[in-house]
C-alpha cells in the first residue's frame, strides 16, 4: 500500500460510496503492518477528513513460535500457550498505541484442543473452560494492557452472525459487556442456501436488535462483506436490514474487496435511499423473542418468521413489560422460564411457545398447569389446511409439509388452526387460556425452509395473534415497524422475481396508507369479513371477527418502501 495507490483507491471508494470512518488492521495472521506504514494511511485518511480507528485480527499461522501439534480451525489463537499470550497482549499494547478505538474481528474466539488446553481445562466441558479462559484473556491480555498504553481508548469487540454457537467458542457478550466499551456484531448473511451457517436474510436485522438490547447504547453498528453474495441484491440486502435495525455504522468489510467491485456503485445509489428512508423514524418495535445468551435450539426460526411478515424483536432478556411474547426451544434452557411464563400469562399478557419449547420445556409448564398439551415422536405429512373459525377455511391439495402431531384435551385447548392428510389432521396453533392470559402453541415443521411454503392465509392466522395493531398479509416480503407509527417493506430478491400485491391491514380507523417517501397515498378499504385476533379472545371461539380497515399496495423486489396510516 504505497500512498499513490492509497490515493487511486480512497479517490475510487469516495467517488462510488462515500467515506466517513476506516479500520485499520495492525495484525492479521502472519501479517503486522509496522508503525511507518500505518502512520502513512492514517494521516493520509484524516487530511481527508476521514475519521480512523484500529483493528487487530486474532489469527496466527503455525509458524509463529507456538508450541507443536496444535489443531485449529482458522488459526485462531491458543490462548493457553505462553508465546501466543505474549504475543496477543503486545498486539493490543501497539494498537492502542495507534489510535483512540480498536475494535477486535470476530475470529476473537478460541477452538484449541490441543494437550495444553485438554490439560487445563480439567473436569469442565469445553464451553465452561472457554468461558472462563476469554474472560481472562479479554480483562488481562487485551483491555488492561491497551488502558495502560492509551487511558483514553476504546475498546469494542465484534460478535459473529453465529450467535447460536457463542458458548461453544469462548464469546460471552453477557461476561464481556462488563470488560469491553463498545461492541459491534456480524450482519453478514450472504447467499442462505449454500452458507455452511445456515443463515437467513432477516439476520442481517435481528442480530443488531438483538445486540441492541444486550448491550443498550453501547452497539456500534453490523458489519457485512462481499463474500458469497453472487448477487448485487443479495450485497445490498444486507445493508437494507442493517440500517432498518437502527445500526449506528454500517461498516463494509474490507477496502481491499471493493476496489473495482460492481456491487459499490449500486450500493452509493442504496445508500442515499436508506438515509432518506431513516430520517427521523422511530425506535424499531416487533414480536419479543426470549433468546437467552449462550443457548440454541430451533436456531434462526424467529429469522424465518420475520421473513413471512412478522416484525420479531429479539432479546436475551425476558421481556416482561410486553403484553405478546415468543419463545422457542432456546428459551427452554432457561431454568426459570416456565415461572415466568406463569407470571406473564397471570398478568393478562399472550404467549405464543413453538414445538420445540414444548419437547424441551413441557414437563415444567404441565406442571404448573400452563397446558396440558404434549408433541409426540410421530409426524403428520399436512396437505390440507383448516382456518377453524372460518367456515370456508380449507386449503388442499398442498405438496406435504412435516409437522410434529399435537395431542391436546379436547375443548380444555382450542386448535385455531389444523393441518392434515387423509381422515386425520393435528394443531397447528393451538390456543389455551391461563389466569388472564392466553398461551398459544405453534407447530414448526420439520424442515424451516418449510415455513415459506405455507399459504399465505395460513400463516395470516399468526400474524392476527402476534401482530398487535396491524400485519401485511402473505409472505415473501418482511414488515419492520417502529414506534412512531411508520413502517418499512421489503420484498426480498429470490429465484421468482415478480412484483407481489399485499393487503396492510390495521386495527385504526384509517383514512389512507401514505408512502413517506414518494407522497402517494392509498385509500383504505373497510373489510369487515377479515379474521383477526380477536376471534381468539372469546373462549367460545363462535364469535365473528370486527371489522377492520385495509390498503393495497404492490412490492417490487429488491425495492424498500416507507409507509405510515394517516387519520
Amino acid at each position: 500500500m504505497t500512498k499513490e495507490k492509497l490515493a487511486a483507491e480512497y479517490d475510487f471508494i469516495e467517488k462510488y460510496i462515500g467515506l466517513d470512518k476506516v479500520y485499520l488492521e495492525t495484525h492479521r495472521s502472519d501479517m503486522d503492518v509496522d508503525r511507518e506504514k500505518i502512520l502513512m494511511i492514517k494521516s493520509f485518511l484524516e487530511e481527508k477528513g476521514v475519521v480512523t480507528a484500529g483493528g487487530i485480527t486474532t489469527t496466527i499461522p503455525d509458524h509463529q513460535g507456538m508450541e507443536e501439534g496444535k489443531q485449529r480451525l482458522f488459526d485462531t489463537f491458543c490462548y493457553t500457550d505462553p508465546a501466543l499470550r505474549t504475543k496477543i497482549r503486545e498486539i493490543a499494547e501497539y494498537t492502542a498505541s495507534l489510535f483512540d478505538e480498536v475494535i477486535l474481528d470476530d475470529f476473537y474466539f478460541t477452538n484449541c484442543t490441543c494437550e495444553r488446553c485438554i490439560r487445563e481445562k480439567g473436569e469442565r466441558d469445553w464451553a465452561d473452560f472457554r468461558k472462563e479462559l476469554m474472560k481472562d484473556v479479554s480483562e488481562n491480555l487485551i483491555v488492561k494492557p491497551a488502558k495502560a498504553v492509551n487511558p483514553k481508548v476504546k475498546m469494542v469487540v465484534k460478535y459473529p452472525n453465529w450467535r447460536e454457537s457463542y458458548h461453544f467458542t469462548g464469546y460471552l457478550p453477557d461476561e464481556q459487556q462488563d470488560i469491553f466499551d463498545a461492541t459491534y456484531i456480524g450482519t453478514e448473511t450472504r447467499s442462505p442456501a449454500y452458507t455452511d451457517q445456515h443463515l437467513p436474510e432477516y439476520l442481517s436485522y435481528s442480530m443488531v436488535r438483538f445486540m441492541e438490547h444486550a448491550w443498550p447504547e453501547k452497539n456500534g453498528g453490523g458489519w457485512f462483506d462481499t463474500y458469497q453474495c453472487w448477487s448485487a441484491d443479495r450485497y445490498l440486502e444486507q445493508a437494507y436490514l442493517t440500517a432498518f435495525a437502527g445500526a449506528r455504522e454500517l461498516m463494509l468489510f474490507q477496502w481491499g474487496d471493493l476496489i473495482d467491485n460492481y456491487f459499490v456503485g449500486g450500493m452509493g445509489i442504496q445508500l442515499k435511499k436508506i438515509d432518506e428512508m431513516m430520517e427521523g423514524i422511530g425506535k424499531p418495535t416487533g414480536l419479543p423473542v426470549y433468546i437467552p445468551h449462550g443457548v440454541n435450539g430451533e436456531n434462526h426460526l424467529e429469522m424465518r418468521l420475520g421473513m413471512l411478515g412478522i416484525p420479531v424483536d429479539p432479546t436475551p432478556f425476558f421481556p416482561k413489560e410486553q403484553d405478546t411474547l415468543l419463545l422457542t426451544e432456546s428459551a427452554a434452557a432457561d431454568e426459570t422460564v416456565a415461572d415466568q411464563l406463569k407470571d406473564f400469562l397471570m398478568a393478562g399478557n399472550d404467549a405464543v411457545i413453538t414445538t420445540g419449547f414444548l419437547r424441551a420445556a413441557g414437563d415444567r409448564i404441565r406442571k404448573l398447569g400452563l397446558t396440558e398439551a404434549v408433541v409426540t415422536d410421530r409426524s403428520i405429512p399436512v396437505t390440507r389446511y383448516q382456518i377453524t373459525e372460518d367456515e370456508a377455511g380449507f386449503i388442499q391439495e398442498q405438496r406435504p409439509i412435516i409437522f410434529s402431531e399435537i395431542i391436546h384435551g379436547n375443548n380444555a385447548s382450542w386448535s385455531l388452526l389444523n393441518g392434515g392428510d387423509g381422515e386425520y389432521h393435528t394443531p397447528l396453533i393451538l390456543r389455551s387460556t391461563y389466569g388472564k392470559g392466553r398461551l398459544y402453541i405453534l407447530s414448526i415443521p420439520d424442515h424451516q425452509a418449510d415455513l415459506y411454503r405455507i399459504p399465505a392465509c395460513v400463516v395470516d392466522v399468526l400474524k392476527q395473534i402476534v401482530c398487535r395493531g396491524g400485519y401485511v398479509s402473505g409472505s415473501g416480503c418482511s414488515l419492520f415497524s417502529y414506534d412512531d407509527g411508520s413502517m418499512i417493506l421489503y420484498r426480498y430478491v429470490k429465484d421468482e422475481i415478480h412484483p407481489q400485491r399485499v393487503r396492510i391491514y390495521t386495527d385504526k380507523k384509517a383514512a389512507r396508507l401514505r408512502d413517506l417517501v414518494s407522497g402517494e397515498s392509498y385509500p383504505a378499504v373497510f373489510d369487515e369479513g377479515r379474521m383477526r385476533e380477536d376471534f381468539a379472545a372469546e373462549l367460545s371461539m363462535s364469535s365473528k371477527s370486527k371489522s377492520t380497515h385495509y390498503a393495497s399496495v404492490v412490492l417490487q423486489p429488491g425495492v424498500f418502501r416507507k409507509l405510515k396510516w394517516e387519520t
